[in-house]
């Protein structure tokens, strides 16, 4: 029987992921719906060709979330402590953006990973960088998706499946 336990010990630092998706204008209605986050630039044709971005943007959170896309690639279950993001470039409609995140430096006793989060646009331009910190639970595949925190002791464990 196949061993499908995904660890935390098996990330090391330099380790990549990456999410990569096109933007549409379904994406932007949406993320505007969802948050509330009705701000002409990103909706308003007119309004927004009148704009220091001569035309329509897409939020910078929604490009953002990309980067919980890209982390969601590593193993176990992760956790979101912290991100700070800055934003350099404008995205529209049409522009595909790939999140790459990268572990800068992992904190094996808490189960912590800090990484260097960017987005690029389909012309290789930075659109979004920061810095996040994440925590890794680890997954133990039965088939039923048990999650357990690293380092549990085996007791529990048992207890737990």
């Amino acid at each position: 029987m196949m061993n499908n336990k995904k660890t935390f010990e098996g990330i090391r630092k330099g380790d990549k992921r990456a999410f990569s998706k096109m933007i549409t204008e379904h994406d932007i209605e949406m993320f505007a719906r969802i948050t509330g986050d009705v701000n002409p630039v990103h909706l308003d044709a007119k309004f927004a060709g009148k704009t220091i971005f001569k035309g329509k943007i897409a939020h910078g959170i929604l490009i953002a979330g990309l980067i919980s896309a890209a982390l969601s690639r590593f193993p176990g279950v992760i956790i979101y402590l912290s991100q700070s993001l800055y934003f350099l470039k404008p995205v529209r409609v049409g522009d595909r953006i790939e999140a790459i995140v990268e572990v800068l430096e992992k904190a094996d006793e808490r189960s912590e990973l800090r990484l260097q989060t960017i987005c690029k646009n389909q012309m290789d331009k930075i659109v979004v960088h920061g810095e996040a910190r994440i925590k890794v639970f680890e997954v133990e595949d039965s088939g039923e998706g048990s999650v357990r925190k690293r380092g549990a002791d085996r007791k529990s464990e048992r207890e737990v499946n």
